[in-house]
């Protein structure tokens, strides 16, 4: 899996518009918020220490992301665990290790912000998907439960 020229860097307000048309390859058809609501969401989430939303870029194009959240804890010491959400690569560059080293830098990134653990949640149950986030070093290890506000998006 070839990862080279793949600068990855936390997404700027001007790096909005191309990170909505790639979470289009996350849920085709998904509304996307104003620009200026996208901008202030950006601002809201940067007040969370350690949390980051990443993007990897090949050259002037963004093609891949994931979002890092340090949650705050009171168990363990007081230490903080993370979460890792919206994981997605451009649909013309899957395949290439760009969402692994995504994963990687998130990991990086919450162990340097003192996270105990890192977490995920999938709703696919494509076996392709499960072995990308088990070669990527995560373990089916925990039973999910979500309750949802909107409904659940069908799967391809």
């Amino acid at each position: 899996m070839k990862t080279d020229r793949l600068d990855i860097r936390e997404i700027a307000e001007a790096d909005l518009p191309a990170l909505g048309a790639l979470y289009q390859h996350l849920i085709p058809g998904d509304d996307a918020p104003a620009p200026a609501e996208a901008a202030e969401i950006l601002r809201r989430f940067r007040a969370y220490p350690g949390s980051a939303i990443l993007g990897g870029w090949r050259g002037a194009r963004l093609v891949a992301s994931c979002t890092l959240v340090v949650v705050p804890n009171l168990t363990r010491g007081g230490t903080a665990y993370g979460l890792v959400e919206n994981v997605v690569t451009h649909s013309a560059h899957r395949g290439q290790g760009y969402g692994r080293a995504m994963l990687d830098r998130a990991t990086e990134r919450a162990w340097a912000a003192g996270c105990y653990k890192l977490m995920l949640m999938t709703g696919s149950r494509h076996p392709a998907t499960l072995a990308f986030y088990e070669a990527s070093g995560f373990e089916q290890s925990k039973t999910g439960f979500q309750k949802r506000r909107i409904p659940k998006r069908p799967e391809p």
